[in-house]
């Protein structure tokens, strides 16, 4: 048993404006450092397109037909003032949703223990009926509904670190009683959701806001009493993890201080959660992460702890 790297070529022909954050070279820094030979050992595998049926797990076929519709022949488009699309985001978001899926298919499977899914763009922001915060289709939660509908798992734990609150991962799985999900995340900010007070249609709902400054050791302290404990007692049959590294202390976006060996800590402590409950089985989506050095850093060390953990 291994960790698989899920990802496509076709994640490179997402193009945003010049300057715009959420930008081609975010798969590059990360392809970089994964090149390194401490990474060999991954089971590299090329994420699929997401089928419509797929896809409808989270959108309805008339939001599926306006994102299609709006790819420009040539050119850029926009879906909201942050999110950009160019002839080559349709595929690319089809591979994302395809990614996540296919990790889940292959860890509950067995054929690996866990997975990371290094594509773009992003997803947790995309909700069921609108596209934004740079995400189309909300690929974590797609996937652990998937997850849930195909397996027959009752119990799917779906954690968020990313610095931005999952707002689109909430709203499609606001009614789902068979996920239970928690974020961590900068608040008051962007998207300016996920208040201690939105739990959820089942109380599924997790929300924990962490004030801007906020470093690692309050955020471990958080993780340590507010999510990891309830989680344990839900004990999920697999992890799906929305895993963004815009919480690093160098990002341009946000305001928390996170260091490196911080998504280190989080791995581990994942791992231990599915370990104790459900073999191991994680997988793993990458979302936001703006300093391209931070990046790259922070998603080597949590790929790291995942191989050592899947080994």
């Amino acid at each position: 048993m291994t960790t698989a790297l899920f990802t496509h070529p076709a994640c490179l022909e997402h193009v945003t404006p010049q300057g715009h954050p959420e930008q081609v070279a975010r798969i590059e820094a990360i392809e970089a450092v994964l090149a390194a030979p401490e990474f060999a050992p991954l089971d590299r595998r090329l994420a699929p397109r997401g089928a419509l049926e797929t896809i409808r797990k989270g959108h309805s076929k008339v939001y599926y037909d306006r994102i299609k519709a709006a790819m420009p022949d040539y050119g850029d488009a926009h879906l909201d003032p942050d999110t950009f699309m160019s002839p080559g985001s349709w595929e690319a978001a089809l591979r994302a949703v395809g990614g996540a899926v296919a990790a889940v298919d292959a860890v509950m499977a067995g054929e690996i223990t866990n997975a990371f899914v290094a594509t773009r763009p992003p997803g947790h922001h995309a909700e069921k009926a609108r596209a934004m915060g740079f995400c189309f289709f909300s690929n974590v939660a797609i996937a652990a509904i998937h997850a849930a509908n195909e397996y027959d798992l009752g119990r799917v734990a779906v954690i968020d670190f990313d610095v931005h609150h999952g707002n689109g991962t909430q709203d499609v799985l606001w009614h789902e009683s068979r996920v239970k999900f928690a974020s961590s995340h900068q608040m008051p900010f962007y998207p300016f959701t996920g208040g201690i007070h939105q739990k959820g249609a089942f109380g599924q709902i997790i929300n924990v806001p962490l004030e801007e400054a906020t470093g690692g050791e309050v955020m471990r302290e958080a993780y340590a009493e507010k999510v990891f404990p309830v989680l344990r007692d839900y004990d999920p049959e697999l992890v799906v993890v929305s895993a963004g590294f815009d919480a690093h202390a160098r990002d341009p976006l946000a305001g928390l201080q996170w260091e490196t060996g911080d998504f280190a800590w989080l791995a581990h402590c994942i791992c231990d959660l599915a370990a104790d409950c459900c073999d191991g089985r994680v997988v793993s989506c990458l979302e936001g992460g703006y300093d391209l050095t931070a990046l790259g850093e922070s998603v080597g060390a949590y790929v790291k702890v995942m191989m050592e953990r899947g080994a």
